[in-house]
């Protein structure tokens, strides 16, 4: 491994320094996962400091706070091959090159991560709603963090599963409006998570009978807010911000136009493989977590531009079949929360930092951009991939020209 980074004439010194293995173990991985040259002989420098500085052996288990005291030594003029102090973001990347390779190991020394005592019960509902039920894992993922809130909350109380009552319950959601962030569509779903998970609870003997049925959650109308869109304007702009040679605008492009085009959700951009892209027929197949279905879509040259571009030209290979990936090592594909940030990111380098900046945002824009084209109901609720029409009317709301020649009807002195 040492022969793949450095020059002949100075692969001895690393090969004949102790840990020799563990250290040529982690390089090969950081290589496999995408790092480049340069990275690998910064980070193979740095192993051999932090095995100085703490005087390690095969199996010591090392703390955060010894790495970061080890960094401040090394950090020191003279400390390294340097005449001069080390600037905070080399420091930390020393650190971080550390804490690495010593949990690569296995040999950081590292608090548990903090449970509430009914972790073990969550997890149990959280399989049954997964195997049994057949939930998408992202909504499990929603109703386990339902329940750890709830719990995290009973934990500081000192409160038991076996002694909840309704009033604890009900304090747990009037907590939540009282701090005002939430509003009443989630105090709602906050509400009915809680709910499967206490009527699970009772099958298991694990809390009183009667719970779940008792909880109520919180009223609120369907459809009461307007769909929170990007206007056209900010759209444009946001496309226009990624039409650099850059590699990570040419992968950012494509998904933007993906989200822009076809009104995609996170979790169906990324699930996108190269295999979905059927090119001779121009085509595209999405996968909609959501409601469990596959869509074919007609893929449009713009986007089919975009999205070869970014496989010629930026897509990472060699590491599946996924077809958006990071640009950075560890290369990995992109999920809904990368996603998400990117997104996020991208408008507020247009200037766009309040409301909502999600990739939902880019949805509705793109559902909103069609009814002002004139385009049917129906045909917006199948382009969003909706199988209930009435996901679909929130969007007449803001159909200021249909409202207007509702409100030009004569009542014919009704009123």
């Amino acid at each position: 491994m040492f022969y793949d980074i450095f020059f002949p004439h100075t692969v001895e010194r690393y090969r004949a320094a102790p840990l020799v293995e563990q250290r040529e173990r982690y390089l090969a991985h950081l290589k496999a996962v995408g790092a480049r040259r340069s990275t690998l002989r910064q980070c193979a420098n740095d192993q051999l400091s932090l095995l100085r500085l703490l005087d390690l052996k095969d199996g010591d288990r090392v703390s955060r706070s010894q790495i970061e005291a080890a960094a401040a030594l090394w950090s020191q003029p003279r400390g390294r091959r340097c005449d001069r102090a080390a600037l905070p973001k080399t420091r930390d990347r020393f650190i971080s090159h550390g804490l690495r390779w010593l949990d690569f190991l296995g040999w950081l020394d590292q608090p548990g991560d903090r449970r509430h005592p009914h972790d073990a019960e969550v997890q149990t509902f959280a399989r049954w709603a997964r195997e049994e039920r057949g939930l998408s894992e992202e909504t499990v993922h929603s109703y386990r963090k339902a329940a750890d809130r709830f719990f995290d909350r009973l934990a500081a109380k000192g409160v038991q599963l076996s002694a909840v009552g309704m009033t604890d319950i009900d304090d747990a959601v009037a907590a939540e409006h009282e701090q005002g962030v939430w509003g009443r569509r989630t105090r709602h779903d906050y509400a009915q998570r809680l709910r499967a998970f206490f009527l699970f609870a009772e099958t298991r003997g694990w809390c009183r009978a009667g719970l779940g049925a008792g909880i109520v959650a919180p009223r609120f109308m369907a459809d009461e807010a307007l769909p929170k869109g990007l206007p056209r304007e900010d759209v444009v702009r946001l496309l226009a911000s990624v039409g650099g040679d850059r590699s990570v605008d040419k992968r950012d492009r494509a998904i933007l136009m993906l989200f822009i085009g076809y009104g995609l959700r996170t979790g169906e951009v990324g699930g996108l493989r190269l295999d979905d892209l059927d090119w001779e027929n121009a085509m595209l197949r999405v996968r909609c977590p959501k409601p469990g279905r596959t869509h074919l879509w007609p893929l449009s040259q713009g986007v089919g531009h975009a999205i070869l571009r970014y496989i010629r030209e930026a897509r990472p290979s060699g590491f599946g079949r996924s077809l958006f990936f990071t640009t950075r090592a560890p290369i990995r594909p992109l999920d809904r929360n990368a996603l998400g940030k990117m997104v996020r990111d991208r408008l507020a380098g247009i200037g766009v930092v309040s409301g909502r900046r999600g990739a939902h945002a880019l949805r509705h824009a793109a559902a909103q951009h069609l009814l002002d084209q004139g385009t049917s109901m129906k045909v917006i609720g199948d382009f969003l991939g909706h199988r209930d029409p009435s996901s679909t009317t929130i969007y007449a709301k803001v159909d200021l020209a249909a409202l207007r020649k509702v409100a030009a009807l004569d009542l014919e002195g009704l009123v």
